[in-house]
């Protein structure tokens, strides 16, 4: 018997008992949709993150302070103060590092910002002028800050598209610029909004507000070495090309030792290829840990299949006494309940697919409060891969579920089962 006669006589045994082949059918379907819906959203997310990564700038370098051994007692990362402000000072020298293009030191801090009766704490960052060519940001109305702004220690602030909607959104006439808000009781003059960015793994970008570095350094954290320099957060480097990552790593590296006068680094130096490595591996994970959570259910789809294959060959014990008697061969038994049980996982994998694609999409335009701020819904992309995998792994478990039941049809003895009532 060939595949295409197989084929036909699947069908028609199917069509003969339509509720019980559409029930059969369910599991498989939720298990594919489950798998292409999961493993979008694991997709989208990886996509995402990427996009906010690759969003910060190009060629960067993310030096931060690392750890420190006192009294035989090593410090967490990020405890060491030693990372100072004079540090990316000499970083920023092409005299020491030639390779690097641009430096911006960052302080950080929290603190409460008030307009009027509005008010909102939210995260102070610290920086010079850099800072927006470093991390590829541009300012949506005023200016940033400037070379005269750090060097007097000036009180302007530049406030994040969420912290200027908090304090301002309620008068749409009032532009923020100009403006004098209170900061821990201090008043700033509002120079600058910076453009919407949204938000991110760590947080939301637009939920900032940028100061001079000397400014923090001086009104908010007088944090200070026992050499009397200027404790600072984090350096971002930009590397002037891709091709000299490394070797800025290394120069880098060779001066923050000769200047800390340390052999044992206390600082870390992070690649932007570093940190899209870790997040793709984390959401690498997560992708596979839902596409498998997900398949339980296409297993249990293929018990389904396997039970309702061993009731169809108990009610066609006759037929099969029949078909035996008159020349069919063990082979063709075989074929016949392996193509039905195939037949029924590919049908429930097709509409599988059409539902999972539809679920992605619903989730991608839904809104979904406290999953992210700025976005419409949960991010989700439905690739190829994903695709092919589960029609694949549903086709599979038709095939595999279907050998016990179309085994045991094909080892019928056929007196046996013409005898069978």
């Amino acid at each position: 018997m060939s595949v295409s006669e197989g084929v036909r006589i699947a069908l028609r045994a199917l069509a003969a008992n339509k509720l019980r082949t559409a029930l059969t059918m369910l599991g498989v379907i939720i298990g594919v949709g489950a798998v292409i819906a999961l493993m979008s959203i694991g997709k989208g997310a990886q996509q995402q993150i990427t996009e906010r990564i690759r969003g910060m700038g190009t060629n960067l370098l993310f030096i931060t302070p690392g750890s420190i051994t006192q009294g035989g007692v090593r410090s967490g990362q990020g405890q060491a103060p030693t990372l100072t402000l004079e540090d990316a000072l000499a970083i920023a020298d092409p005299s020491n590092v030639p390779t690097v293009a641009l430096v911006a030191p960052e302080i950080t801090t929290g603190a409460q910002i008030a307009y009027g009766p509005t008010n909102t704490f939210t995260r102070i960052i610290g920086t010079t002028p850099e800072y927006q060519e470093v991390r590829n940001w541009r300012v949506a109305e005023g200016e940033f800050i400037s070379r005269q702004h750090v060097d007097a220690r000036s009180n302007v602030v530049v406030l994040g598209a969420n912290v200027a909607q908090t304090l301002f959104g309620s008068d749409p006439e009032a532009s923020p610029v100009g403006q004098t808000v209170r900061i821990n009781r201090i008043n700033f003059r509002v120079i600058g909004v910076m453009e919407a960015k949204g938000a991110q793994a760590l947080g939301n970008q637009d939920d900032m507000a940028l100061m001079p570095i000397t400014t923090v350094a001086t009104r908010f954290l007088r944090n200070r070495t026992t050499r009397g320099g200027t404790l600072v957060n984090q350096i971002t480097v930009q590397v002037a090309e891709a091709s000299a990552m490394e070797e800025t790593v290394q120069r880098i590296g060779e001066l923050l030792r000769q200047r800390h006068r340390v052999v044992q680094d206390d600082f870390v130096i992070r690649s932007q290829e570093d940190l899209l490595n870790t997040a793709n591996q984390i959401t690498g994970t997560l992708t596979v840990l839902l596409g498998s959570i997900a398949g339980i259910s296409l297993v249990v789809g293929g018990i389904g299949i396997m039970n309702i294959m061993l009731v169809s060959v108990t009610e066609r014990t006759r037929e099969i006494g029949i078909r035996k008697a008159v020349g069919a061969k063990r082979r063709d038994i075989l074929i016949q309940f392996l193509v039905e049980s195939t037949l029924v996982s590919v049908l429930g994998g097709v509409v599988g697919i059409v539902l999972g694609i539809g679920v992605s999409r619903l989730i991608a335009g839904a809104r979904i409060p406290g999953v992210a701020a700025g976005t419409a819904g949960l991010p989700s992309v439905v690739t190829p891969d994903a695709v092919l995998l589960a029609f694949g792994v549903s086709a599979a478990v038709g095939l595999f579920f279907g050998i016990y039941p179309a085994s045991r049809a094909a080892r019928l003895n056929p007196i046996e089962a013409l005898r069978y009532e």
